[in-house]
């Protein structure tokens, strides 16, 4: 039996067996995640961040980012399986972020993992990065099931997703250009906060009040879908002609009325897009999750549509391997797994 038979042989042994250990790695960004799961339980979930060597440059730099993955990897794996009190033979398959996400970043974990499932002859389970954030929910409550709505706020994605299964995704509704939490980013860059932006803007705007108008796109429509552009402009706008008339600007009444905005968008659409498919509960992903505005906002409004809400911890909105090894889980239950020796990261990937 060649190597790909074997694997095979082996997926399909997991796919009707529950008690199985998965290894999963995440290296999309700037975090180097490794996590080891059975099912939905998470035995161990260790991020090793590199927010404080990015900050001083005010963003993510791709080349020092997969530079750092390299020097950490090796030792958040090791970390990993001691904290979940197991060994490298004790795991069955090997799950890892593919896409999306910075190309040199992802190939880190891609190769680390195609290197160790090959070596040790365990199948391999490519997860996207964005699926991942969509099924953290299932780590921290044991009552979410198929088929349900997702608001996803992300750097990189805004949308509103009906997931039928871990194959069946639809999008009711997404922006049209800049994603939630890249206008968190940009704002805070223009009221001089540092990196990374949302956290920070979320602190002023806890101090500030909601006084100053922000626009808001497609309002009176119909559709479900976000845009952010405009509302990241007319705060740039605000700055730059409050300074140009010499008035002082209060960076905590901007920050305040610009989240406000911000997360009233997603608010809305959720709930609409909730009424609208008649789906009983809508579940938050992605790191704009973590937002306290966002999900009090969010429980406050589907309560009073009679909707619940799944809110993952705000440690599972942020990248981590947890939420990869989950999702991995739920692919193989539906027969994915087993990647091939040609297997590649995507960093465009949808």
């Amino acid at each position: 039996m060649d190597y790909n038979e074997k694997i095979k042989t082996k997926i399909e042994q997991l796919k009707n067996k529950e008690d199985f250990l998965i290894l999963a790695i995440e290296t999309s960004c700037d975090e180097t995640a490794a996590a080891v799961t059975r099912g939905r339980k998470v035995l161990s979930n260790i991020i090793s961040s590199q927010i404080d060597i990015h900050k001083r440059f005010g963003g993510v730099v791709p080349e020092i980012a997969s530079r750092n993955h390299i020097l950490a990897i090796d030792n958040v794996i090791e970390e990993a399986l001691i904290s979940a009190g197991v060994q490298l033979k004790d795991i069955s398959a090997v799950a890892v972020t593919y896409g999306a996400g910075l190309l040199g970043a992802l190939l880190v974990g891609v190769s680390y993992a195609k290197a160790l499932s090959y070596a040790l002859e365990l199948p391999l389970i490519g997860v996207n990065h964005i699926k991942g954030h969509v099924f953290a929910n299932f780590i921290d409550s044991d009552k979410l099931k198929f088929p349900f709505l997702c608001l996803l706020a992300s750097g990189g994605h805004t949308e509103i997703l009906k997931v039928n299964g871990y194959f069946d995704t639809q999008a009711l509704g997404k922006t049209t250009d800049d994603a939630a939490g890249e206008a968190f980013d940009k704002v805070a860059r223009v009221l001089g906060l540092p990196y990374p932006g949302g956290p920070e803007i979320e602190k002023y705007a806890q101090k500030g009040q909601n006084n100053i108008f922000m626009p808001r796109a497609y309002k009176g429509e119909s559709h479900l879908n976000f845009s952010y552009s405009g509302l990241k402009t007319a705060v740039i706008n605000y700055v730059h002609n409050s300074k140009a008339r010499g008035q002082t600007i209060n960076p905590y009444d901007v920050a305040c009325s610009f989240q406000t905005e911000a997360v009233g968008a997603l608010i809305d659409n959720a709930i609409r897009a909730a009424k609208r498919e008649n789906m009983p509960c809508i579940a938050l992903a992605g790191g704009v999750a973590a937002n306290t505005a966002l999900r009090e906002g969010l429980k406050a409004a589907a309560e009073r549509e009679g909707i619940e809400v799944f809110l993952p911890s705000k440690k599972l909105c942020t990248d981590n391997a947890a939420m990869i090894g989950v999702a991995a889980h739920f692919a193989v239950k539906e027969g994915k797994g087993g990647e091939d020796l040609y297997f590649d990261a995507n960093a465009a990937l949808e």
